[in-house]
């Protein structure tokens, strides 16, 4: 059975950290290990996050092809089939205008007369 080395160095670093743990030295460098100990639990958390909004993003911009399903991030033709993306083509000109329609709303006031009201509200 190898045994194993002694870790001088190691053990000599915690010495040192120790010696100069009460000065200014020794507080920085607690400092800067604590800070690379904290971004090293942290940074999963942060890869994380990004992916999802990442991913998020992307599937925003994922078109499905009608003809055979594939999915894809834009473009005029399916990479797959080939076949002409409807999302892609202009509408025809019997499409209508929505900025141009106007709804029109007529309001009741149903406290004035209480038997006019539905039955379910109020």
């Amino acid at each position: 059975m190898q045994q194993r080395p002694i870790p001088w160095f190691w053990i000599s670093l915690g010495g040192l950290l120790l010696l100069l743990a009460p000065g200014p030295a020794g507080r920085l460098l607690l400092d800067l290990l604590g800070g690379i100990t904290l971004t090293l639990l942290l940074l999963p958390l942060l890869l994380g996050a990004a992916g999802w909004i990442g991913w998020q993003l992307l599937r925003r911009q994922l078109r499905t092809c009608d003809a055979c399903g594939f999915s894809r991030v834009g473009g005029e033709f399916c990479p797959a089939c080939g076949s002409a993306s409807t999302a892609v083509e202009s509408p025809g000109p019997e499409a209508e205008d929505v900025r141009q329609m106007t709804i029109d709303v007529e309001a009741t006031d149903l406290t004035a007369d209480p038997e006019r009201s539905e039955p379910g509200q109020r």
